[in-house]
């Protein structure tokens, strides 16, 4: 919480996007025995699995354990976890007629199990880890509701954003305002940062980010509640990053296209900066990983406002063992 205020800290802080996942064995147990979505929906498990991976791991924060698309459900989306396809949308919106027909998220309410699985993992983890709420930013979740599922173009995201200016900043509103009471709510639920997840942004251009994305990632970082650290991340976003701090957050989110300490400069010491070793690089020896993280550490300068991460989430078939080595030498190397 230092670090993302810019605050001096006794050392640099350290947490890993998709802490909680495949690569650990306590995950795959639980896995077995529930479905992806029930298992986001079952607050008691959504627990388990997050405050299991911050006290094996001792990273210096927990990440509630969700899903970016939970939120589309009460939109009027049809969404399904396929075995070995991932998330499936069944309606997907194409057409200015299929905007019309998504859903104002009047109340949050329906995501509750969301904000039950924060309020237990609250109570569970130590006092001194803080947890992060997060969710999908605008463009990754529209984009994710017009192609239906993943996708290596964005084609049909792209032809509606481009053909009809009017739906899609209809539609980004939409998004926009329903994560505002969606954040909030797990902020309230017990959440004391939040990050917002732009994973397929790297897609575009900066003009056309700053026309039809900017407005609507800054209505969302704007409307969080005051004083509560807002992370912004996304990859591919080498041309972005001054675009992205534009549109707002206390941190900016560095993959590993970029060096740190370049990366940082462009969105201005103003602003903190998360990130950013490859997710690769955990496959490495362990002293190929260590100057790694040295590399990164040395690239922040001890400058306040750095909070190691990877610059994408953890890799399913990752040593965990590797996991756990670079959180001791991230707190070693760069302890004051």
């Amino acid at each position: 919480m230092k670090a993302c205020r810019r605050e001096p800290v006794p050392y640099t802080p350290i947490w890993l996007m998709r802490q909680a996942g495949r690569y650990m064995r306590e995950y795959r147990e639980v896995r077995a025995r529930t479905t992806f979505l029930e298992l986001c929906k079952t607050p008691s498990l959504a627990a388990e699995v997050t405050v299991t991976a911050a006290e094996r791991l001792r990273v210096d924060a927990a990440i509630i354990f969700a899903d970016i698309l939970l939120i589309l459900e009460p939109m009027g989306i049809e969404l399904e976890f396929a075995q070995g396809e991932g998330p499936v949308i069944h309606n997907p919106v194409r057409h200015a007629d299929d905007v019309k027909r998504l859903r104002e998220v009047e109340d949050p309410g329906a995501l509750s199990f969301v904000y039950e699985a924060i309020s237990l993992t609250r109570q569970e983890l130590k006092p001194d880890v803080p947890l992060i709420g997060f969710c999908g930013a605008p463009f990754t979740l529209a984009s994710y509701m017009i192609e239906g599922g993943g996708s290596k173009n964005y084609v049909h995201a792209k032809k509606l954003m481009y053909d009809d200016h009017g739906a899609w900043h209809a539609m980004m509103s939409l998004i926009a305002r329903a994560l505002v009471k969606y954040l909030n709510a797990q902020i309230d639920a017990g959440a004391q940062a939040v990050q917002l997840f732009d994973s397929w942004v790297g897609c575009l251009g900066p003009d056309d980010y700053r026309e039809f994305v900017l407005p609507h990632s800054r209505a969302v970082m704007q409307g969080v509640k005051t004083g509560v650290p807002v992370i912004h991340f996304g990859t591919g976003t080498g041309a972005l990053l001054e675009l992205m701090r534009e549109a707002g957050g206390d941190v900016i989110g560095l993959d590993w296209r970029v060096r740190l300490d370049e990366g940082w400069q462009r969105v201005g010491h103003d602003a903190g900066v998360m990130g950013n070793l490859d997710p690769v690089t955990l496959f490495a020896e362990t002293d190929v990983l260590r100057a790694h993280a040295k590399r990164i550490l040395d690239q922040a300068g001890g400058r306040p406002g750095h909070v190691f991460n990877l610059g994408h989430g953890i890799l399913p078939e990752t040593p965990v063992n590797n996991v756990m080595a670079l959180v001791d030498m991230v707190h070693e190397m760069s302890s004051q």
